[in-house]
């Protein structure tokens, strides 16, 4: 009769179909789940969280503890006092410079007489006399671009670059003055 072979002792029967692979069985011989995968996929997302969260308030606390860390913060915030005190004080207070308010008033007066008579270079040079001497330009600068003609306001634009760098030069020739001992 025609049996069928049987299997050497110890062995198990073969398996027929594609030969199964680490990465499509688990260890008992079934196929994992998909829940499974995401699963073990979450449990190491959440691992590599918590490591990396560890890493910051280990880093965190170094970096507090560190006697250099406070004396550089407290350096900087020192720094940023001065700063904001700085600018503060860079604010122009009318009642402190009435020779400055009298100043910027006479050349505002002036850019407008002569921009009124048609001379629109000698005006725009007055008005920037008066921007030099004002404490906040970048809102005389808006007064001036609602009321002066588009042409006028265009002109002015072009000439604050150089009187800026007239103004640094003259800046830096005093300071050189000032450091020259002779």
């Amino acid at each position: 009769m025609g049996s069928a072979p049987t299997p050497a002792a110890g062995r198990a029967p073969r398996a027929r179909g594609p030969r199964p692979t680490l990465s499509m069985w688990d260890g008992r011989g079934r196929r994992p789940c998909l829940g499974t995968l995401l699963g073990l996929l979450a449990a190491l997302a959440a691992c590599g969280a918590v490591a990396f969260l560890g890493y910051c308030v280990y880093f965190d606390r170094r970096r507090r503890g560190d006697p250099g860390f406070q004396r550089r913060l407290r350096d900087k915030r020192r720094a940023q006092e001065i700063k904001a005190a700085g600018q503060g004080a860079q604010l122009w207070d009318p009642a402190k410079n009435e020779k400055l308010q009298e100043l910027f008033l006479q050349e505002v007066r002036m850019g407008e007489l002569w921009l009124s008579r048609g001379e629109h270079r000698i005006g725009v040079e007055h008005l920037i006399n008066a921007l030099l001497v004002c404490g906040q330009p970048k809102a005389l600068l808006k007064v001036f671009k609602h009321t002066l003609p588009p042409k006028v306001f265009e002109m002015l634009l072009h000439k604050i670059p150089f009187i800026c760098q007239q103004c640094e030069a003259v800046l830096n020739e005093q300071e050189y003055l000032e450091d020259d001992p002779d």
